[in-house]
């Protein structure tokens, strides 16, 4: 299987360069933030003076102290990167987007030759100041190889015997690990092959096998191409201007129509709207629509837009409207056969509408109980979405019976104190002579008197309790307080 491997060697330093300000010819630092920032990438001549990517910025500038420091922009580096990947579609719809900077093209079935391949990859790039290093093989593995081996390097023959010579940090395997082959006599990539299989990864761990099928040029991974972020957009321009919220609406009707045209041409359902209102002053509103369960019905997306507006309030008439369909979903609508007890998703998708329109977007969510040891960290809040109140599925296997249970009767007593041993932040055994804690559960805080500090009377008492079972099988409630633990209540 051919495989292109685009290769962009340090490429947050290739992006800060197209300002215009970076000389790579300088040592130059390219660091996350300068308050207690890291190394992200560095020129050659920092490189040759001791700066690392990971280091401080404080390390970096101590062993090149006469480096320029430039701050990351990391909004720059994925736009500039997004741009890479959409012209590379140009050379094969197949593109796994392998981080910034390097990305694998699949060729199988692509027209031309080896050399054919790796110019249709330069060509797709031309417009890109950018080094870039081009490199083809029978597998991603390989394919890397080549192209940090060198610009238009291919394999064409045995990959094992294309590797022989190259070092073992093609592997990304720690500099700890190749520090330990080199102690062995193991310097590149054709020594590591040499090495029986078996009693390698018996000493290096199973990560070990991926590295030496690696050096013997085997790479059995497929590529994983990227989505496509595919986006149904329909505008209405110069057609006049609205004035009143109905010609807007008039107009918006006419809008999600086409739109609804253009999903079922694709075979697609819209998971959320965006409808941009463009306004005769200049300006323009932006508003984001959550669609409930994604659907194509016109009818629905009107209603939800129409929502979306409530309480919306412009200082000009409406000359422009554009309308996005985004999260875009295959097929049509699932529908369960028992589902008549499943909420309304388009009444549910207009009352979200409503409240997004009044609390702005995210304005509804969903508590849901989680476990913590006390009573305001056994909930969360999430965005409220419909999946989880629609009926997935059906079955008729019949319901198991309810296991049967014992019930515990807690008897609380005058505190005792006692002995308690702590290991690892849990009791593990208490009484005197001490007895082992064979399971626990806790701890829980009990705060008592905490409107003290309101009233000016009395003093809190905090304390942790636990229940715990013990090795003659007793189960009781033990509590720390302050520095001394008690018995507070049993079970039977």
């Amino acid at each position: 299987m051919p495989i292109v491997c685009v290769w962009i060697p340090a490429f947050r330093l290739a992006v800060a360069r197209l300002n215009g300000s970076v000389d790579l010819n300088d040592p130059v630092i390219v660091a996350d933030k300068l308050e207690r920032g890291r190394v992200v990438d560095c020129s050659l001549p920092a490189a040759v003076l001791g700066v690392r990517p990971g280091m401080t910025l404080v390390q970096a500038q101590a062993v090149a102290n006469e480096a320029r420091t430039v701050v990351d922009d990391r909004e720059r580096d994925a736009a500039v990167w997004a741009d890479v990947l959409e012209a590379l579609d140009a050379a094969s719809p197949l593109v796994e987007d392998a981080g910034w900077g390097r990305a694998f093209l699949e060729m199988h079935g692509i027209e031309g030759s080896a050399y054919g391949w790796i110019g249709a990859v330069r060509n797709a790039l031309a417009g890109f100041d950018l080094p870039l290093r081009v490199g083809l093989g029978p597998n991603p593995f390989v394919a890397r190889a080549a192209a940090m081996l060198g610009d238009g390097a291919i394999c064409d023959g045995d990959p094992a015997a294309f590797l022989t010579a190259l070092p073992l940090e093609l592997l990304d395997c720690g500099d700890d690990v190749c520090d330990r082959l080199r102690l062995l006599g193991v310097a590149t990539l054709g020594d590591l092959a040499a090495l029986p299989h078996g009693p390698f990864v018996r000493r290096f761990g199973p990560a070990s096998g991926r590295w030496h099928e690696w050096a013997r040029g085997i790479d059995r991974r497929c590529l994983r191409p990227r989505p496509r972020a595919l986006r149904i957009d329909r505008s209405s321009y110069g057609e006049g201007e609205a004035t009143s919220e109905e010609a807007v609406l008039f107009a918006l009707r006419s809008l999600v129509n086409r739109v609804v045209d253009d999903l079922g041409a694709a075979g697609k359902r819209a998971g959320r709207l965006v409808l941009a209102l463009e306004c005769e002053n200049g300006d323009v509103r932006e508003l984001t629509t959550r669609v409930a369960q994604p659907t194509a019905v016109p009818a629905t997306l009107f209603n939800l837009l129409r929502a979306r507006l409530e309480g919306v309030v412009l200082d000009a008439p409406v000359t422009g409207l554009r309308l996005v369909a985004e999260g875009l979903e295959d097929g049509g609508v699932p529908l369960a056969l028992f589902a008549a007890g499943d909420p309304d998703p388009d009444a549910l998708g207009v009352v979200l509408a409503r409240l997004d329109a009044a609390f702005g977007d995210g304005g509804a969510l969903r508590t849901r109980i989680v476990n913590g040891p006390r009573v305001e960290r056994r909930f969360a809040h999430d965005p409220f979405t419909l999946e989880p109140l629609v009926t997935k599925s059906w079955t008729a296997a019949a319901p198991a019976p309810l296991p049967q249970t014992a019930t515990l009767q807690f008897h609380p007593i005058a505190p005792q104190t006692v002995a308690v041993r702590v290991i690892g932040g849990a009791p593990r055994f208490v009484g005197t002579p001490a007895q082992t804690v064979l399971d626990a559960a806790g701890p829980w805080r009990v705060e008592e008197a905490w409107w003290a500090s309101a009233v000016g009377a009395g003093e809190p008492l905090v304390r942790d309790e636990y229940d715990v079972l013990l090795d003659d099988g007793s189960l009781v409630r033990i509590a720390h307080e302050s520095s001394t633990w008690s018995i507070r209540g049993v079970y039977d």
